[in-house]
């Protein structure tokens, strides 16, 4: 992928928005739309790294209600010719082709490798990688299970999207409130799931979501991992322009 002159490349992640009401996450929608409009002036590319909604299921002709703005916005940056790409997460493991059909946005549930002018890149969202996270996973398995996901296609959407929407919220297994601590690089699993991938092949960088917090840790002298934090506390984002990768926090410099 290469970079034009003047572009920069930009990841986000987890800005679950719908939680823990609509109302409540309006003013961090409206901050992201912001954060959208400003970037689009110099963005090569947009990574938006999962956990967009705190709850997200595609019914074959029905999607849920709301994210008006930023459904808008990033229609009119693909419309606009720049290219957003989107990882699923945890809370929005249900697509199933309304961003490719109506948004022109590829959507991967599988980590994925990119080299950008030069530098080789390792992305994803993050959830059910590394050693830990032994309940999510178990979980995962029944979330994406074909058979569990056409049953809850029969509820009607407002018992569905509404059942989902308490247990995103209220769950923590779910919501992954419980990983919003830092536990030292030898207990990050995401950390160690790098430095496993690193035996066998190099990346320049890992950046990953899902753990909701602002992270930048060396794997060794060449490699660095980031953690693109959220937009619910931190409003951090990375943003690469070719040579450097750098995590900031948007409204600063």
């Amino acid at each position: 992928m290469p970079l034009p002159k003047g572009k920069k490349v930009y990841f986000s992640s987890d800005n679950h928005l719908g939680a823990p009401t609509m109302e409540e996450s309006l003013p961090r929608e409206k901050k992201f739309v912001a954060w959208l409009d400003e970037i689009k002036e110099d963005a090569g590319a947009i990574f938006l790294l999962g956990d967009l909604f705190d709850f997200w299921m595609e019914y074959k002709t029905v999607v849920p209600k709301g994210f008006t703005r930023t459904l808008g916005k990033l229609a009119e940056l693909t419309d606009a010719g720049i290219p957003i790409y989107f990882f699923v997460g945890n809370h929005d493991l249900w697509m199933n082709g309304y961003f490719e059909e109506e948004l022109n946005i590829p959507v991967f549930h599988k980590p994925q490798q990119y080299t950008i002018s030069g530098t080789s890149f390792f992305i994803g969202h993050g959830d059910g990688l590394g050693p830990e996270d032994k309940g999510y996973k178990r979980m995962k398995k029944v979330f994406t299970n074909p058979f569990c996901k056409w049953l809850f296609r029969w509820l009607h959407p407002d018992i569905g999207v509404r059942m989902a929407q308490y247990l995103s919220v209220k769950n923590k297994l779910i919501s992954g409130d419980d990983d919003a601590t830092f536990l030292g690089e030898d207990k990050e699993w995401l950390v160690q799931y790098c430095k496993r991938k690193l035996e066998t092949k190099h990346y320049d960088h890992f950046i990953f979501g899902h753990r909701h917090l602002p992270l930048e840790i060396a794997l060794n002298s060449k490699s660095k991992y980031t953690n693109l934090g959220d937009w619910i506390k931190y409003y951090t984002y990375a943003q690469f322009d070719g040579k450097t990768l750098r995590l900031k926090r948007y409204g600063e410099d």
